[in-house]
């Protein structure tokens, strides 16, 4: 029985390795924007900070650990690609977040984890040793799932979920699945308990996307102005009793339309104010004022 649940411990870890490994590569894209803006305005580095001191103490518990080779490798390459996250973002930091960055550094990676291992070398021996720093890893871990509150928060305040990326979601859900079954497969509590709350997180981001991204979807329709459809010219045939559509004027026919709706104004008026009493010579004047009238272009209908 233990042979089988060997095998499929091995199983899952291989899949937490494979799922894990995209994860520390969603980064990717945040740093090409960083290396074509020369800058790391808008960014922060104690994601980056965090994730690597997460590896070195899961490094650390898998070697006080036997069977635990998939959590060495997973948080190897870890340690080496956040490594090169926090060196690329100190080369691109201004001052002021290049001096908080080293500070965080020198808490986390220097200070913190040389004291955990000064600690637990010196104090404890054994499997308790081990147990030690199980419980570390679990607290800090929780810590971490915990974190997205803050994201999941300003969704829900905002109604956007601009900044709460789809698909790192799921892959964080699916990383805490197999993360969960690999533990448990070894009776490891430690490797297990965090990534309950890591699938609970998850599972809760990926259900709020759903959900506002629908909502954002409706208020952008709402508020999306109906458009302007261009009138269209009807003609009724009393024989037929058919309906003809008349092709769109073009705007040289329309212009020609205006001109004449203003001679023909223009002719009225003139008739009423130049020749009140002469009707006859009056209609001469109109008839020659219409002749002078420019001609509109024809319509050919189909």
């Amino acid at each position: 029985m233990s042979g089988i649940s060997g095998h499929w411990a091995f199983a899952f870890g291989v899949l937490g390795n494979i799922v894990s490994f995209i994860v520390f590569l969603s980064p990717l894209p945040t740093f090409y924007k960083i290396y074509k803006k020369k800058s790391t305005d808008g960014y922060q580095s104690i994601p980056y900070v965090v994730a690597l001191f997460s590896s070195m103490l899961w490094i650390y518990y898998a070697f006080l650990k036997t069977n635990t080779t998939l959590l060495i490798t997973i948080n190897s390459f870890g340690v080496f690609i956040e490594t090169i996250y926090v060196g690329f973002y100190l080369f691109y930091a201004p001052k002021k977040s290049r001096v908080q960055t080293i500070k965080m550094l020198s808490l986390f990676v220097v200070g913190g984890f040389g004291a955990i291992i000064l600690v637990t070398q010196f104090l404890f021996k054994g499997a308790i040793r081990g147990q030690v720093v199980g419980w570390i890893c679990l607290i800090f871990s929780l810590c971490v799932f915990v974190a997205p509150l803050g994201i999941v928060r300003q969704v829900i305040k905002t109604k956007s979920v601009e900044y709460m990326p789809l698909l790192l979601s799921v892959f964080l859900t699916l990383s805490a699945v197999m993360w969960f079954f690999y533990g448990l497969l070894l009776k490891d509590i430690n490797i297990a308990a965090p990534n309950v709350l890591g699938f609970i997180f998850g599972i809760l981001q990926i259900v709020l996307y759903v959900i506002y991204s629908k909502k954002e979807k409706a208020i952008l329709k709402e508020q999306k102005l109906p458009e302007i459809q261009k009138p269209a010219v009807i003609v009724s045939d009393d024989n037929t009793n058919v309906n003809k559509k008349l092709p769109e004027l073009t705007q040289e026919q329309i212009i020609d339309i205006v001109r004449l709706a203003g001679l023909l104004a223009n002719t009225e008026k003139v008739q009423v104010a130049t020749c009140p009493h002469d009707h006859a010579n009056c209609g001469v004047k109109a008839t020659a004022n219409v002749e002078n009238m420019p001609k509109l272009q024809t319509v050919e209908t189909s």
